[in-house]
């Protein structure tokens, strides 16, 4: 299934940037307000995922962003077939396409790839985390202050939604740095290869950070809600290297 998987992931890959090549004549809707987009893009690439899928493990359930949960199966896979579908709608780099493998609701396996960079993330449950078949681990940076981290916001609200300002504004004068990408899978990566030490999102989907999970925690990494548990998992996700995870969590979780 680790090879199956890496190959979609890059076919699905080649496929978004065919389209990306041709930004300028791709149709997009809007799924519910002026910011929440969906492209043909995001839909072709789904379909030739689950078509992948289905040819390869025709019993295997599907969810996915676009066309919702199909069949009911222990394996289970999850994908969002464009994380980042402003980015690419804007031809930037920072979008990913992300596909999770699920056993009795637990990840097993996992891929994110960004193939605008051409990076490809890997991880099976046990066994590390990779970086275009390189072994990949978090940063050993264990202050805020020293860190750089990112964020993320809902797109149909907007950072105002539930206090995502407010928690911004209370975050950033103790950090290095900030960042904010737009695609979260690809955001948990960047904390797994040790580029961020944090990230931290809420209104997610279990399509958006599936894969990015794994991953972050395969690499040493420390994952949690906005009150350091899991009960509020996956709409809420702070992802640190965990040395600076209850320093973040408890800036987060203090306007409480």
């Amino acid at each position: 299934m680790e090879e199956f998987i890496q190959k979609v992931i890059r076919g699905a890959g080649e496929l978004a940037m065919e389209f990306r090549n041709r930004l300028d004549s791709i149709e997009v809707e809007k799924k519910g307000s002026e910011k929440d987009l969906v492209t043909e893009a995001d839909k072709a690439v789904e379909q030739y995922i689950r078509d992948q899928i289905t040819g390869t493990y025709p019993d295997h359930a599907v969810t996915g962003e676009e066309q919702g949960a199909t069949g009911d199966h222990d394996y289970r896979w999850i994908i969002d077939p464009i994380d980042g579908t402003v980015a690419f709608l804007h031809g930037q780099y920072f979008f990913s396409v992300s596909i999770a493998l699920t056993y009795r609701d637990e990840t097993i396996a996992a891929a994110v790839y960004a193939p605008a960079l051409d990076d490809l993330f890997f991880a099976a449950k046990g066994k590390g985390a990779f970086l275009n078949g390189k072994s990949i681990h978090v940063s050993s940076r264990d202050r805020l202050v020293n860190s750089i981290c990112c964020t993320g916001y809902d797109c149909r609200d907007g950072i105002l939604q539930a206090g995502s300002l407010k928690i911004f504004n209370r975050i950033m004068p103790h950090l290095r740095d900030i960042r904010r990408y737009g695609s979260a899978a690809l955001d948990l990566c960047l904390v797994a290869c040790g580029q961020l030490e944090g990230y931290w999102e809420q209104s997610l989907m279990i399509y958006d950070v599936a894969a990015g999970l794994l991953i972050l925690e395969e690499a040493g990494g420390t994952v949690s809600d906005y009150r350091g548990g899991s009960s509020g998992m996956p709409a809420q996700v702070v992802g640190t290297n965990g040395l600076i995870h209850r320093e973040l969590v408890d800036l987060i979780s203090s306007g409480d």
